[in-house]
């Protein structure tokens, strides 16, 4: 994809009302504000805002949210207030608007980081920038190797972040999280039911007898993948920056270790989900999950012999966001394209989740 692109019907900004409040807020003495539109992402949305040579990054729920809890913008804009002061990859927020009157929504204004994100396969365009980096990942496993211990390192060190005195004490209840967070997403994808996947469904069953007890309390993203990680185009192995901050919250880390494993495809589930920009490609069809979940022991000193719930319960709940997001699709809440066949994810996600309980391995 595009870095940037025009942005889609129906998700406008209006640039002069934007503009105007940004001039007052800010104190802005420039006229010209231009908005385009980070086409990646598939809950809130993203866009970049220019206003003469400063650049910003404005976020705002999806248009038809009908929840604010699942998409409430000041939550994340004062966690990301607290959170980029202690860690470093997390990007400065700078303006909360809460007068949904300027876009038709609350929203926050951020500071713009730039790096590159590496969706799928990578591209030509990527190419131009990576070179020596495109060559090495795709002939030097040590160097894939470093590239993904680099990855999962950075995870292992938001969880040991000490988040109370981050001032993010009351931001989750870690005490039964696990079964909270296997209760509710098991409901929301009922309520957002479309077809019948049977295959999922009996994974549902599995999760909902199989709850293990916490594994302790940490900071987790919740969204842990390549595609919401922004790495410098002159070392791979360094990250400049962990994006969508939304799902964030306090609870057991090895949850959050499940829903990055969840993302991490392997051969046996096919080009299309291969294919897939959550994750480079050249990486997945090279590193296994259980390799990536040693190096999240190693790296965190946590204890994952009990890995199999938590890969399956991270592939169970993306597929239930993929089946809300077709649901939003099927009610016209979205015109985006990329949504129209995201309940075909739902039911493979599904299949993968069951096939691995049978095998009673990730």
């Amino acid at each position: 994809m595009p870095e940037t692109s025009q942005v889609r019907v129906g998700e406008e900004i209006d640039n002069e009302r934007l503009g105007a409040y940004l001039r007052a807020a800010l104190g802005l003495q420039i006229n010209d504000v231009v908005i385009e539109q980070f086409p990646a992402g598939s809950s809130n949305l993203t866009y970049l805002v220019r206003v003469g040579d400063v650049e910003y990054v404005l976020r705002r729920p999806p248009f038809g949210n009908t929840v604010k809890t699942a998409h409430d913008m000041s939550r994340e804009f004062n966690v990301l207030s607290k959170l980029s002061a202690v860690y470093a990859p997390a990007p400065k927020p700078l303006l909360f608007c809460k007068d949904t009157s300027v876009i038709g929504s609350e929203f926050y204004l951020m500071e713009r980081r730039k790096g590159l994100i590496i969706r799928g396969r990578i591209r030509d365009a990527e190419a131009r920038t990576l070179v020596r980096a495109r060559h090495d990942l795709e002939n030097s496993q040590d160097f894939r190797l470093r590239v993904s211990e680099s990855f999962i390192q950075n995870l292992a060190d938001l969880h040991a972040l000490d988040y109370k005195s981050a001032g993010l004490g009351d931001l989750g209840k870690p005490e039964g999280y696990a079964r909270r967070q296997v209760e509710g997403w098991t409901k929301r994808y009922f309520a957002a039911k479309t077809d019948e996947w049977p295959e999922l469904e009996k994974a549902i069953v599995w999760l909902n007898e199989n709850i293990p007890a916490d594994s302790g309390a940490a900071l987790v993203h919740n969204d842990y993948k390549f595609d919401n990680i922004m790495l410098d185009p002159n070392d791979l192995t360094r990250i400049k920056a962990v994006l969508d901050w939304e799902m964030v919250t306090v609870g057991d880390p090895l949850m959050d270790l499940g829903t990055t494993l969840g993302y991490w495809m392997a051969n046996d589930a096919g080009d299309e989900m291969l294919n897939m920009p959550f994750n480079p490609r050249v990486l997945m069809e090279n590193i296994s999950r259980r390799e990536l979940a040693d190096m999240y022991a190693a790296a965190s000193g946590r204890d994952v012999s009990n890995i199999l719930f938590y890969y399956v319960f991270g592939t169970f709940k993306i597929a239930a966001i993929c089946q809300q997001i077709y649901a939003r699709s099927v009610k016209g809440f979205t015109k985006d394209e990329r949504f129209a066949d995201f309940d075909q994810f739902v039911g493979t996600l599904g299949g993968l989740a069951l096939a691995a309980i049978g095998r009673r391995s990730i």
